[in-house]
């Protein structure tokens, strides 16, 4: 293992070592303190953080708002404290050492009215932005604004010179960096292209390799790249550390810090994370966001799974194949399916699903009463956590809506990531994790169920293993 070096990011020289930012009260402000006082990067999230009030006490996200409106605005008030209250932890927990960054995904609603929000009370205290999950040109704009290093997210170099190109040449002084992150190993939302195959993942090398070549053209050969997703042991990364022909690299990990003292998750979530076998951890499209994401299978994605697969899709007048009638809803208004799938659908209401729920798409699908009963709650409940969102067809737009049909074959995301960090069932719950998470229960080091402090993690990192 060669030596890991100190590399600078965001005005000051640091391990190459970053704590990849997961939402929705997961990376808080201790666990990333606990890895700046560590000399890493500490990466918190400003994706519906945890507020507190004056006692401390965590205040729970309740909306009382009667329009999806109005709950927006009360889940961008909550979002906005929450972010400043773990900036002011975290900065506490540092003590002055590594770095302090805020992640934050641009396609989360009001995203930028959330980022003035808590830069404008405590940007001194926050050293550099990162930002993926969509294309965050005004991100420069606004870390430039406040002073700030910024660090998108992006999955391929393509991406980032459509970045440059629309804002990033503006303010070029304040790139702390260029995220990596690998779309079929990293956790939580991938940036998987329409081309690009899920089920065949490429190697990171030559696609980290051509981001640097293209930084390079445009004068930022000094400008880190963070490798992110699949990273666990450094020892298998040592032909990229001093590399003249990648340049300054450092390594972001998001799965890892899960399984520390510091972590926030519950300790069922961190002993499951424990018994992952390989194979467990995989690439699924149900997001509301619309993007591949990568979490592990439970209870939660085998009915997702479940669901979309008892799906037929119907005409609203007998044309072609589409001749059998089928009675939908409450009124048994008819459409039309195949012979063969109107057998499907009766079969699946003789077993138990005898709910059929229309699609954006012109499909049905068959869930059992107790399933639709939640879905429509969940879908009149949406409080707009989205810029836009395909199961309530919320939109943070003028209308307040995509103009397509809400989609039942998806979920609402706010609803089971909030559950899931305040210690919601781990089986019933989505639960995000990057690809590598199996290898807990294969590391020595986490040997006897073994759970490390934050910088005891670290001094092993740099060992290589």
């Amino acid at each position: 293992m060669k030596p890991l070096n100190a590399i600078r990011m965001s005005g000051r020289e640091v391990l190459p070592l970053v704590e990849g930012g997961k939402g929705v009260s997961v990376s808080t402000g201790e666990s990333s303190g606990a890895w700046a006082a560590a000399g890493g990067v500490g990466t918190f999230s400003a994706v519906n953080a945890n507020t507190y009030d004056d006692n401390g006490a965590l205040v729970p996200m309740i909306y009382r708002g009667k329009t999806r409106r109005e709950r927006n605005e009360e889940l961008i008030e909550y979002s906005i404290k929450g972010g400043i209250d773990q900036t002011k932890i975290a900065y506490e927990k540092a003590s002055g050492q590594g770095r302090l960054h805020m992640n934050v995904l641009w396609e989360m609603a009001a995203v930028e009215e959330i980022l003035h929000g808590v830069l404008g009370q405590v940007s001194e205290l926050v050293d550099g932005i990162t930002c993926g999950a969509g294309m965050p040109y005004k991100v420069s704009q606004i870390a430039a604004q406040y002073k700030c290093y910024y660090y998108p997210i992006v999955s391929s170099a393509r991406a980032f010179n459509a970045l440059w190109k629309r804002s990033y040449n503006r303010n070029p002084e304040w790139l702390g960096g260029v995220v990596y992150e690998d779309p079929w190993r990293a956790g939580g939302h991938n940036g998987l292209s329409n081309v690009e195959d899920p089920n065949v993942p490429q190697d990171p090398y030559p696609r980290v390799l051509e981001i640097r070549k293209l930084m390079n053209q445009l004068g930022l050969n000094d400008v880190p790249i963070i490798m992110a997703g699949g990273v666990w042991y450094l020892r298998e990364w040592s032909d990229w550390i001093d590399n003249p022909e990648l340049g300054p690299i450092a390594f972001q990990f998001g799965t890892r810090p899960l399984l520390t003292q510091e972590s926030p998750i519950s300790d069922q979530w961190k002993q499951k994370l424990l018994t992952l076998k390989k194979g467990d951890i995989y690439l699924n499209r149900f997001s509301p966001t619309g993007f591949y994401s990568s979490a592990v299978e439970n209870d939660f994605l085998i009915e997702l799974k479940e669901r979309n697969a008892r799906q037929v899709a119907y005409s609203v007048e007998a044309m072609g194949d589409h001749s059998e009638p089928f009675p939908v809803g409450a009124r048994g208004r008819l459409v039309y399916l195949t012979a063969h799938d109107k057998k499907m659908a009766e079969s699946w209401t003789a077993q138990g699903y005898t709910q059929s729920m229309r699609t954006p798409d012109s499909t049905l699908i068959f869930v059992a009463p107790e399933i639709e009963d939640v879905i429509l709650k969940d879908q009149i409940d949406c409080m707009g956590c989205l810029s836009a969102c395909k199961f309530s067809n919320w939109s943070q737009g003028e209308t307040g809506t995509t103009g397509h049909k809400a989609d039942p074959r998806s979920f609402c995301i706010q609803k089971t990531l909030q559950s899931i960090s305040h210690g919601g069932d781990v089986n019933k719950e989505l639960m995000f994790a990057g690809h590598g998470a199996y290898r807990f229960s294969e590391d020595p080091f986490y040997k006897n169920g073994f759970i490390p402090t934050t910088q005891q993690l670290i001094d092993q990192l740099i060992t290589g293993d």
